[in-house]
């Protein structure tokens, strides 16, 4: 009986009795997207089914359809935007994508930004136009009260015209105008006159797409907005078409400081009319008058935008079972608070980040003098994590480096820092629908790193891929575990007497993030292994708290301190939302008391109830800060990080080498992503801050999972860490016993076999424009270094390096390592595919497909299409011909990669395999 009871057992195998290790489900939306520019939407059924299909091979989940402008010479295919015909190509590509499980989102528009040719001039972006006239006492005015701007003359409509005295006392004369303009007043005082006219930008969709063309929409106007959604309502009906979601590309409406019914809007939630301002409100004077008119201004666009843009775009979709997908960045609002009102909030990088890392190439001369600021990207987090939005995603890779230089080890830590800030639905920017007879390099995208099938760097892309995928079935599982939330003081950038609006754009952090606070605490709080999301007004009149924790909604993330940094202005209302907060259980830190209240109306008042807010705490004196009893917690105030000391808030301790991570937490394990993106390799034992029966290490490069030997550390956890500089990995700490292969650490058992000065056979298996002749050579070295060859300067495409060498004593593992790899690598050994090496470092273990004796290994290295690209140009090829704009380069001047050097491609340095214990 026993045996037989046995037998059944090892039937079953262990993994019936205890849990195997594995990787969550990858889903759909655990692949990244891409976006897929349609050119003139100049698409056909075959095409489409031919490239959704090379997508879906190499890893890709969805796409996103933009169409924008047409490529020259194909206007005959071209398709008008939401015309039957187009709706036809839109169902074909769903259902398509359905059959490869793949999903569709598309955009609400052609190019950027939302507008096209079904906008009325009524419902176009509208802008504030006022003139000025001087009125003596007991005269009339001649000039009649017309707007002067000549573009204007069929489009503004004239909102009010206010008088005002030397003591600024308003009176509205807008009743006193005739028809023709004539004002019929005659005052018995001096009078400066202020008309307000209600203009147009006059702003045109930028890129658009045949169909597309048209003024940008007025995004404060309710009535815009869904005037805007009438012509899909006619394409689209009450069904999505399978359309998964809809979106909205990043706000770049410019000068669109004003709407038709802003008077009426601004009187009912500030509470004053503001007509009686408009000589405040278009001044330039810097004092703390004007500073309160502009800042209730602000407040009320923000308002404006969440409601009359957001919230109607964002019903319009549910309507339809489909998913709003916004880019709030650049909107002249409360960032946080836009992004929340959509269902997946979408930020973008833009332009290189320097990392240290070792072998990382970062060429000064073929990146903007952008230097993206990922904490601008946690804007868009914060929002999903605190709604409980299950997704954030990221316009990916925008002007990455120069066209075709872009390499997919230099995609890696980028996108590692994209995840890093909570960011788990990677989009690629991207990917251009090119048809089949359309000449290398096909339709093109500027400002793209081109995922598309004529890139030489295509056969590798599904490392990537495979990557991102593995890592976003992690970050996409369970709930975000960040246990501080940073109070964001907006009113701070409102209360400013320059200007007008004050659109947040990622490409101006250093005049409104950088100098303040905020930021300052966010860096130092973060470097020192804290994780924290961003929080507004809004949020704090929603929060909860639940115990010693607290959440903005019952969906989302956790947090065991609320931090308000210091601020300048802050409204009654929300210093009651933090000491209500306070009372219900959460810990407060509160850097300094606010000074000031913002706004204008009834501020003395406002003033006085902040300070008897403030002086009701009476917090008793704790070395360097103060802590006040408050209800049921506690507020600390003073200095931040020996608050969180005093409240027992621990860090991760990996933060002291540079390593930077996120966590997510499910019901029974948290997730580590961990990345090394400093100059040093990493091996040390490590404590993180939870508890653990078993400890996994993925590796999101490989799919492998392995278990580790571990130690309690107090209500920590503590293992030995190896990670190289450039690597990254996914630690699972879980409650479960889970199986899996023990983790083998990186131990030479030997020295390394040396294998570059062998002899080597360099074959080429694709690409163009011609194959070069197969090389025989001793040492190896890039194919570009045989100068004599035009063929190998001018080639971009797969070549083959092939060695033998003999393994006398096999160890029991070995690492091949790859010391100047151009720029990729599919290791082929004994005749079995090792798999891709495509991200620093450039190693792999490949013992298993080793032998005793006699072995064979073959490298086929992929190069840029930066080679074949310039020998075009030097020999005057046409090959960027578009409408618009043609082809720019990462400067946005002509591109002419014709003046390149030639890019190193292929193999150099050592090639070495390290004997491992």
């Amino acid at each position: 009986m026993k045996k037989l009871l046995f037998s059944c057992l090892m039937m079953l195998g262990v993994s019936q009795l205890m849990a195997q290790a594995q990787w969550p489900a990858i889903t759909q939306q655990a692949k990244p997207w891409t976006r897929w520019w349609w050119m003139g939407s100049a698409v056909d059924e075959n095409n489409i089914s031919t490239l959704l299909k090379q997508y879906s091979e190499s890893g890709l989940g969805g796409v996103e359809i933009v169409p924008i402008y047409g490529a020259k010479g194909y206007e005959s295919r071209y398709i008008k935007y939401l015309s039957p015909r187009w709706m036809q190509m839109l169902d074909h590509t769903v259902s398509r994508a359905n059959a490869l499980n793949m999903g569709v989102y598309i955009s609400v528009g052609t190019g950027w930004p939302i507008g096209g040719s079904h906008v009325a001039k009524e419902d176009a972006a509208s802008k504030a136009l006022v003139q000025q006239y001087d009125l003596k006492a007991n005269t009339v005015l001649t000039d009649l009260i017309v707007v002067n701007d000549p573009k204007q003359k069929d489009g503004a409509v004239l909102s009010v015209l206010m008088g005002y005295n030397s003591e600024g006392k308003a009176t509205d004369l807008t009743g006193k105008l005739d028809a023709s303009g004539k004002l019929n007043f005659k005052p018995t005082e001096d009078l400066k006159l202020f008309a307000l006219f209600n203009g147009k930008t006059r702003q045109a969709v930028k890129r658009a797409a045949p169909g597309g063309e048209g003024f940008t929409i007025d995004h404060f106007s309710k009535s815009a907005t869904a005037n805007y959604f009438k012509a899909f309502d006619a394409a689209f009906g009450n069904s999505s078409h399978g359309v998964k979601g809809f979106f909205n590309d990043s706000y770049e409406v410019y000068g669109a400081n004003w709407t038709p019914e802003f008077f009426s809007e601004f009187s009912r939630r500030r509470g004053y009319d503001l007509k009686q301002h408009i000589n405040v409100l278009f001044s330039d004077t810097k004092d703390d008058h004007t500073a309160r008119i502009k800042s209730d201004y602000r407040e009320t666009m923000a308002d404006l935008m969440r409601e009359n843009f957001s919230t109607v775009y964002t019903n319009w979709t549910h309507q339809r079972k489909a998913l709003s997908i916004n880019q709030a960045h650049g909107s002249p609002g409360n960032l946080l608070d836009l992004y929340g009102a959509f269902d997946v909030p979408e930020t973008e990088t833009f332009g290189s980040s320097y990392f240290p890392i070792k072998g990382l190439r970062r060429d000064s001369a073929d990146i903007r003098n952008v230097d993206p600021d990922p904490n601008m990207l946690k804007f868009a987090s914060s929002a999903a994590h605190a709604y409980g939005k299950p997704l954030t995603s990221c316009e990916t890779f925008t002007w990455l480096s120069e066209h075709f230089k872009t390499s997919w080890s230099q995609c890696k830590p980028e996108v590692d820092q994209v995840f890093l800030s909570g960011v788990n639905h990677v989009f690629y920017h991207g990917t251009t629908y090119s048809p089949a007879d359309a000449k290398w390099p096909g339709w093109l995208f500027y400002a793209s790193v081109n995922f598309v099938p004529n890139n030489s760097l295509w056969p590798h892309l599904k490392g990537l891929n495979d990557y991102i995928a593995r890592c976003q079935s992690v970050l996409q599982a369970g709930t975000p575990d960040n246990e501080l939330a940073i109070y964001w003081p907006i009113y701070d950038i409102w209360h400013n007497a320059k200007g007008m609006d004050k659109p947040l754009s990622v490409h101006h952090v250093d005049d409104w993030l950088h100098p303040t606070a905020f930021y300052k605490n966010l860096v130092s709080l973060q470097n020192e292994g804290y994780a924290l999301d961003f929080v507004s007004d809004k949020m704090l009149e929603l929060a909860k708290a639940n115990g010693t924790q607290f959440s903005i909604s019952p969906k989302g993330g956790q947090h065991k301190v609320l931090l308000i940094p210091a601020c300048e202005k802050m409204p009654v209302t929300t210093f009651k939302n933090i000491i209500r907060l306070a009372s219900e259980g959460a810990a407060v830190v509160i850097q300094q008391f606010p000074q000031d209240v913002p706004g204008y109306k009834d501020v003395e008042k406002q003033r006085q109830e902040l300070k008897h807010l403030i002086a009701q705490l009476r917090p008793s004196e704790n070395n360097n800060f103060q802590v006040a009893a408050v209800g049921k917690g506690k507020i600390v105030i003073g200095d931040v990080h020996e608050a969180l000391v005093y409240l027992k808030v621990a860090r991760e301790t990996i933060a002291d080498s540079g390593l930077k991570f996120i966590r997510r937490k499910s019901a029974d394990a948290t997730y580590y992503f961990i990345v090394n993106n400093t100059a040093n390799d990493f091996d040390k034992t490590i404590s993180l801050q939870n508890e653990a029966a078993t400890v996994l290490i993925m590796d999101p490069v490989t799919g492998t999972v392995n278990k580790v030997a571990h130690q309690k550390d107090g209500t920590a956890t503590g293992f030995r860490l190896q990670l190289k500089s450039g690597a990254s990995v996914i630690i699972k700490l879980t409650e479960k016993k889970e199986e899996a292969p023990v983790y083998k650490y990186i131990e030479p058992a030997a020295n390394a076999i040396q294998l570059q000065n062998n002899k080597w056979m360099l074959s080429f298996k694709e690409g163009g424009p011609q194959l070069p002749a197969t090389l025989q050579m001793t040492g190896i070295k890039p194919w570009t270094d045989f100068t004599n060859d035009a063929r190998t300067q001018a080639f971009s495409g797969t070549g083959v390096y092939t060695t033998s060498f003999v393994l006398k004593n096999k160890a029991a593992d070995y690492l091949l390592q790859l010391d100047q790899l151009y720029e990729s690598a599919r290791i082929i050994v004994n005749g079995k595919d090792a798999g891709l090496i495509w991200s620093l470092p450039f190693e792999k273990r490949i013992g298993r497909y080793l032998k005793p004796g006699n072995n064979t290994i073959s490298i086929e290295v992929c190069n840029l299409m930066a080679n074949r690209i310039r020998d075009m140009d030097q020999k005057g090829e046409v090959w960027r011909n578009y409408h618009e704009i043609n082809f720019v380069n990462i400067n946005y001047k002509d591109f002419d990669a014709g003046k390149w050097k030639v890019q190193p491609s292929g193999l150099g340095g050592t090639v070495q395999l390290v004997p491992l214990k």
